[in-house]
């Protein structure tokens, strides 16, 4: 036992002069900066060598700093490539990617945006191979490298102003004549996403917690992902609803996708009320509202498929309300009557379905204010008597 506390306090120490080295490297080579040091030093000492987690005032540093900074958004987004690119400590690699996650959530909406816009223009990029070179038998490794997985997705999301997550491409050029363009896009541009997002959630497993080297920065990360799991589950749960409500108003083609989308909804659920299970138990946070999966049984699915098909196609509308019902599907949003036409023009309408899936052109506005918004702020999330991250 002493053996070992020796080695963790050596371990330690030499963390330690590494990062007194950089910081004083970042101070000798301040002209190399723009005027930017004080935002490298605040990332090196928010992502230091020590086993606590990050310290809230470095954050709100960071913040206050990029806010009086213009332009200073690309410069921060590759300091802290450089220090996630360059770490070969899997504890300094993980509170790297905890201060991306914590970033995200921290600013406000055009602070995110042009995050995102860093990201998806190459000044921030989340690799965390030096660890994986250097400790081939890092216990934490695992759990780094589906956090890292994790928050790649996650810079395609952004905060609404109401607070919840959604995708940050909002979709354009998406012609469904029959329907409601807010359901189309619900069901066919929202719901794929959050199935992408969840299956990253889905990727964790409570082995990597237990094995992690780094359980306190670990149980923070995994309480921030969680918690957005949360409101994501929300919006898949609406779009799995409308799905239902609209599918047997679908063409064929269309109707194939819908299924398809349902049976890998099928499985998604199953998964996710597991990893629900399994995380009250290890997750030390009491503060988490986990929601109430419902499962959606393949039976279900098949029978719908089966009632949507051309044959059986006259009793298919009579029967999907009480199908609906039976895939515990309550009051699901009602899709708009205009389609129900019954003359030529409209019937011809009703079968064209153009999918344009290129993003549009997005602009980003600059109007990053100096107070830290109240409402993407959210230190609750923390372990209970921890320094936050």
């Amino acid at each position: 036992m002493g053996v070992v506390d020796i080695q963790g306090k050596l371990k330690l120490a030499i963390g330690s002069m590494k990062d007194h080295a950089s910081i004083g490297k970042a101070l000798m080579n301040h002209h190399q900066y723009n005027g930017f040091t004080s935002i490298n030093i605040a990332v090196l000492r928010a992502t230091g060598h020590d086993n606590g987690t990050i310290d809230d005032k470095y954050m709100h540093e960071i913040l206050f700093l990029v806010s009086n900074s213009p332009n200073s958004i690309p410069f921060l987004a590759e300091r802290i490539s450089c220090r996630l690119a360059k770490t070969k400590d899997s504890l300094v690699a993980l509170k790297t990617l905890v201060l991306i996650h914590r970033l995200l959530r921290g600013g406000n909406r055009s602070f995110e945006k042009e995050l995102c816009k860093a990201h998806v223009s190459g000044h921030l990029q989340i690799s965390t191979r030096p660890c994986f070179t250097k400790n081939g038998y890092d216990r934490s490794l695992g759990f780094l490298q589906k956090y890292a997985s994790y928050i790649e997705e996650r810079m395609s999301w952004l905060i609404n102003q109401a607070g919840k997550l959604e995708p940050a491409i909002v979709s354009k050029g998406l012609e469904f004549r029959s329907y409601d363009e807010k359901s189309i896009d619900m069901v066919f541009r929202t719901l794929p996403k959050c199935q992408v997002l969840i299956d990253k959630v889905l990727e964790f497993s409570s082995n990597d917690m237990l094995g992690s080297d780094h359980s306190l920065v670990a149980q923070v990360a995994m309480s921030n992902t969680l918690r957005e799991s949360f409101q994501v589950y929300v919006t898949f749960s609406e779009g799995i609803a409308a799905l239902v409500n609209m599918l047997f108003d679908l063409t064929p083609s269309a109707r194939g996708l819908a299924c398809e989308i349902l049976k890998k909804a099928s499985l998604q659920s199953q998964r996710l009320h597991d990893l629900y299970a399994s995380c009250k138990k290890i997750v030390r946070n009491k503060s988490l509202d986990y929601p109430f999966v419902q499962l959606i049984s393949m039976d279900h699915i098949i029978a719908l498929d089966q009632y949507g098909s051309p044959k059986v196609q006259p009793f298919a509308s009579q029967s999907h309300v009480s199908l609906s019902r039976r895939m515990g599907i309550s009051n699901p949003p009602q899709i708009s009557n205009q389609f129900k036409g019954s003359s030529p023009e409209r019937e011809k309408k009703e079968e064209k379905i153009e999918i344009n899936l290129s993003p549009p052109t997005t602009h980003f506005s600059w109007t990053l204010e100096t107070k830290i918004s109240k409402v993407w702020v959210l230190f609750e999330d923390e372990p209970t008597n921890e320094s936050q991250v």
